[in-house]
């Protein structure tokens, strides 16, 4: 007990000056329920939490943004959130989707911290931008499925997040926006490149040209999110999608992402070596004879990403 009094002084929740040497006996149940609560304290969350979903949904992660206080603004304690929770993804070989959501309400992620930004120097900024650029190209190279989960505000780098991700889904109350011109400079992290390659450069000069805001049913016909369903709703539809990449071949998924991604990138007969390299990956592994046998047998297979 003295032992977690003296760490709650250093740490500021108990002034040294009022904590007692040994609590009174008649005081102990107040004092435990204290503790508990200072426990809480201490162990509290960051601003991104990664979470295993249990069975029958194993193999889905959700990546979660909790800075409500910042309507999920991207400072750099939540930039070192993400790049730790994309490090546990990467390392984590029983990943098979991830889901990318908010825990705040009526906001995706409002884009970067400028109130933090307004205390860099020009350095800093550079830094701190480049950082952001490259891990969101980390959720972009992630071997397994991403999703992003998009209800209210998903603004700036918020929908540079949501870009680097594979699929899009938002609520109809959703609203997007690449507003950097306003502000005298250029979306920083991807939106410049990706945006284009989603929906065509024309349609994506313009947004990034004027800054505007556009809805949830805009962002599903110039095709920036994949689905657009009734507001509250866009967490079961994803989750939903997750459950059925999450049945597939775990391998076989992995290959279709790096194929598809890396032969977006060449001219169409290197494009046709990269699937040949990535149907090879494939060939010879257990989950490819069991789904033959679950085939053959009229049964639903059961892979094991061998």
């Amino acid at each position: 007990m003295l032992g977690l009094q003296r760490l709650l002084a250093v740490s500021g929740c108990l002034s040294p000056r009022n904590a007692p040497a040994v609590a009174p006996a008649s005081a102990a149940s107040s004092h435990g329920a204290f503790f508990v609560r200072a426990l809480q304290i201490l162990a509290q969350p960051g601003p991104v939490r990664l979470q295993k979903l249990s069975a029958p949904d194993s193999g889905i992660i959700e990546l979660r943004l909790e800075r409500p206080e910042a309507k999920n603004a991207i400072g750099k304690e939540m930039l070192q959130g993400l790049r730790s929770a994309i490090k546990e993804v990467e390392a984590d070989a029983t990943a098979n989707v991830v889901l990318v959501a908010s825990s705040v309400p009526k906001v995706f992620c409002a884009g970067a911290d400028l109130k933090e930004r307004r205390l860099m120097d020009h350095a800093e900024v550079r830094d701190f931008v480049n950082s952001l650029r490259s891990t969101f190209s980390s959720i972009e190279a992630l071997s397994v499925p991403t999703i992003a989960v998009v209800e209210g505000a998903a603004f700036g780098g918020g929908l540079e997040l949501a870009l680097s991700c594979d699929l899009r889904i938002c609520g109809k109350d959703a609203k997007f926006s690449l507003p950097e011109t306003g502000l005298a400079i250029i979306p920083g992290a991807g939106g410049t490149q990706r945006l284009p390659r989603i929906i065509g450069r024309a349609r994506a000069k313009e947004l990034i040209f004027t800054g505007r805001r556009f809805d949830a049913v805009e962002a599903v016909t110039l095709g920036v999110v994949n689905h657009c369903v009734p507001a509250g709703e866009a967490y079961q539809k994803a989750l939903e999608l997750a459950r059925e990449i999450n049945q597939k071949g775990p391998i076989a998924i992995k290959m279709v992402k790096k194929a598809i991604n890396q032969g977006a990138e060449v001219d169409i007969a290197s494009a046709l070596t990269v699937e040949e390299e990535c149907y090879e990956q494939v060939l010879h592994t257990q989950d490819r004879l069991e789904g033959l046998a679950a085939f053959v047998e009229k049964r639903k297979p059961v892979y094991t990403g061998k």
